[in-house]
């Protein structure tokens, strides 16, 4: 079973909802080739009726990171996957770790709760060059594009610091600094190096780094 939903909670008041990238007849034809059973695709007037009032926060792994600067956003979240769950009744939930920190919260959700349910992360996939596909992707101009990879550049660079030992403060600075070559990142929100169960900032390197 695939879950198909483009989640109006989970968008701020200035965000690309109404612009979000959505090609049901691709994605149709994708979970074909890999013999899905059943596409659960539901309107939003199916899922949030006009009296809904119920919502779910994972307290302090939502307000930061990406959440720092989408308030609200893992609320949604939270809110659409805990329905899913409920409806669909899985076994296994698969969510990708390009957006680890929603990957995470999900994984603390559904600890906290006692939601009999396995939440499995699925590698990153990437285009040659390093950049993680994404349906935003298709928001980039061909300059755009061919710069994008600088995010992946930059993790490997403080990847490979942290390895060879320097300190997480260093391997966090240098990453900083070729974004800021970059003449196409015209502003960075956030580069964090934490922990992977809680999301704690990490002051020194272990084993989990």
């Amino acid at each position: 079973i695939i879950s198909i939903f483009v989640n109006p909670v989970q968008f701020g008041p200035n965000e690309d909802f109404a612009r979000y990238p959505r090609d049901f007849e691709r994605d149709r034809e994708m979970a074909s080739q890999e013999e899905v059973d059943i596409i659960f695709y539901p309107e939003p007037g199916e899922m949030y009726g006009d009296r809904h009032l119920t919502y779910v926060n994972v307290e302090k792994m939502e307000k930061i990171m990406c959440g720092k600067f989408r308030p609200g956003h893992f609320k949604g979240v939270c809110t659409v996957v805990l329905k899913l769950f409920n409806i669909i009744i899985p076994d296994n939930a698969y969510f990708g770790m390009k957006d680890f920190q929603q990957l995470a919260i999900l994984k603390k959700m559904v600890s906290d709760l006692d939601i009999n349910i396995q939440i499995v992360g699925c590698e990153t996939v990437r285009e040659p060059d390093g950049l993680a596909l994404s349906s935003r992707n298709a928001y980039l101009n061909r300059e755009e594009r061919k710069n994008a990879n600088i995010l992946f550049r930059a993790i490997n660079l403080a990847e490979n610091e942290v390895r060879q030992g320097r300190s997480i403060k260093t391997a966090r600075i240098s990453a900083v600094e070729m974004l800021k070559e970059c003449s196409f990142v015209k502003k960075i929100d956030y580069f964090d190096i934490r922990d992977p169960v809680e999301l704690k900032a990490l002051k020194n390197p272990g084993k989990q780094t």
